[in-house]
């Protein structure tokens, strides 16, 4: 018998941004700006090999969807501790979905205040956000 999903992404996306702060891309940028006076984290939660192959925003901290919970929650063994500071957080990730999910986990999970790029990635680059290249990891031997 196949599975029936009651809530899809469609509503669980609907329903996240109801609830978190969405910046269009050029609000992303200016917050950036003033970001380099510490007082914002740009947190990309794409995949590693994502942001190999297209770049990322200088300076944003990268953090893979899967341990966003683990590396936020203080009492996690896994905890970072860019997480744990006073400052807001503006997630990102390729087109903004996974991005809008990830900001309401985290404020749901009691970080704030939170963000996300509205179109992400793709959004910010074409707004002429800065952009920097990063290079592939070298295999293990």
């Amino acid at each position: 018998m196949p599975q029936h999903i009651t809530r899809g992404i469609k509503a669980l996306l609907e329903e996240a941004n109801a609830q978190i702060e969405t910046l269009s891309a050029q609000q992303a940028i200016a917050a950036y700006q003033v970001g380099a006076d510490n007082d914002v984290v740009i947190v990309d939660i794409r995949d590693p090999r994502e942001i190999e192959r297209e770049g990322r925003i200088p300076g944003a901290f990268a953090c893979t969807r899967g341990m966003l919970e683990f590396w936020i929650d203080p009492d996690s063994p896994y905890a970072k501790p860019v997480f744990q500071g006073d400052k807001k957080f503006v997630f990102y990730c390729a087109g903004g979905m996974r991005s809008a999910l990830a900001a309401k986990t985290a404020q749901d999970m009691g970080l704030h205040p939170v963000a996300h790029i509205e179109g992400g990635f793709a959004a910010w680059r074409d707004a002429g956000g800065a952009v920097e290249k990063v290079e592939p990891r070298k295999a293990k031997a």
